[in-house]
């Protein structure tokens, strides 16, 4: 039974953090400290990521569905994907070469906190910029509008999401703002390029991971990811909602309130 509460604390925090501009991974780094649960290792994380992306997927079903019916015939989603991928390589490349050496060195909590601060200052910077301080004229156009030249920047800031705290995100969202896109179309951007990137992730881990798979974990495992799922679907539509009306500053000042918390838990010993 405390096995379940941890899952069911953890896919929380996962469903809610994964697509919301304050890293899962931090979080996770933080709260599996806290709970100190370690029982199933890369595993566990594995299973509650391919829970959040298997909630875009179905979050954007009819939209999949248009795409593949469509693609043959138009161009502009074929560009689209590309541009997905395009978006894609940069951290998917550096993770491959790095991944070891990042996890070694940067995951801890100290390295979130900081992470997360430094993340929260960028928010509440770029959100002072003049094109975005009405927060309801940033949400025209369309994502088949995105340019390569913005792909790219997306995918170039994304490759710092590779340290903890930064936020996947969270450097996706910023990214496609500096580059021009509004509030909305970066956000969507960020929520689809999380197939690949958070897939990519999911399946390479998982086949370095096989041997730690145990079939009596499978319960809390398959429990992980539905609840991830449902809570990721959840986060997913509240911001939606949410950017069409304000800004994101509210998660800048989340972010460094969260970081100084971490910083104070790490200096007293609690974690």
């Amino acid at each position: 039974m405390e096995n379940i509460i941890k899952v069911i604390i953890l896919s929380l925090i996962e469903g809610i953090t994964e697509f919301l501009p304050i890293s899962s991974t931090g979080h996770l780094i933080v709260g599996t400290s806290v709970l100190n649960f370690n029982e199933m290792g890369a595993v566990f994380e594995i299973f509650i990521q391919i829970g959040a992306v298997v909630a875009v997927i179905f979050y954007y079903r009819s939209t999949f569905v248009t795409h593949a019916r469509e693609v043959r015939e138009n161009p502009l989603i074929r560009k689209f994907w590309f541009l997905i991928f395009v978006a894609f390589v940069p951290a998917a490349g550096m993770g491959l070469l790095f991944d070891d050496q990042i996890e070694a060195v940067l995951f801890s909590p100290t390295v979130v906190a900081i992470s997360l601060i430094i993340g929260g200052i960028v928010f509440l910077i770029v959100e002072r910029l003049p094109r975005f301080r009405n927060a309801t004229d940033s949400t025209d156009g369309e994502i088949t509008d995105v340019t390569f030249r913005q792909a790219l920047m997306v995918g170039l800031v994304q490759v710092l999401a590779l340290i903890p705290g930064m936020s996947r995100s969270g450097a996706s969202i910023v990214g496609g703002m500096l580059s021009g896109m509004n509030r909305r179309i970066a956000t969507e951007f960020s929520f689809f390029l999380a197939i690949p990137t958070l897939g990519g992730a999911s399946i390479y881990t998982l086949v370095r991971s096989l041997d730690e798979l145990q079939s009596d974990d499978l319960f809390l495992l398959l429990l992980g990811a539905v609840l991830s799922g449902v809570f990721a679907w959840f986060a997913i539509d509240w911001l939606l909602k949410y950017i069409s009306r304000n800004s994101f500053i509210i998660f800048g000042y989340y972010r460094i309130i969260a970081g100084v918390v971490i910083l104070i838990l790490v200096s007293s010993g609690i974690i």
